[in-house]
């Protein structure tokens, strides 16, 4: 999904908002699409937060995005990248979930020396 299309700050704050209870651990795995949907939503937020390319952020099977200035990259696999599950994620992007916490306890995997995503998190806070 390309980032230069900018996020409605609602409807990014409703899809996240659609899986919170899932994310505090009080209700179910969401629906496929609704998950896919807060992912899609706040990376295409961080690409809009930290304009650049030297950063490639995944989070399979659902999005990935290049942010972070500096440097860009253009060819073959990226010197920067930060890969993770959509759990995660999201819990990054909620600030239920730490940067250094993630990175230190595997669930994130980092590499490079701008794959810092700290500065640009939390994105989005919904009150559980």
């Amino acid at each position: 999904m390309p980032a230069s299309r900018s996020v409605d700050p609602t409807e990014l704050r409703a899809a996240v908002a659609a899986v919170s209870d899932w994310l505090s651990g009080h209700g179910p795995e969401p629906e496929r699409a609704r998950l896919a949907s807060a992912v899609r939503l706040s990376l295409r937020t961080l690409a809009a937060d930290a304009p650049g390319r030297s950063v490639e952020v995944r989070v399979p099977p659902f999005a990935a995005v290049q942010c972070v200035p500096g440097p860009r990259h253009t060819r073959g696999t990226p010197a920067n990248v930060v890969e993770t599950d959509p759990r995660t994620w999201l819990e990054l992007a909620t600030g239920r979930l730490q940067w250094t916490d993630a990175v230190a306890e595997g669930r994130v995997g980092a590499s490079g020396t701008r794959a810092d995503l700290s500065p640009w998190l939390p994105i989005v806070r919904i009150r559980d």
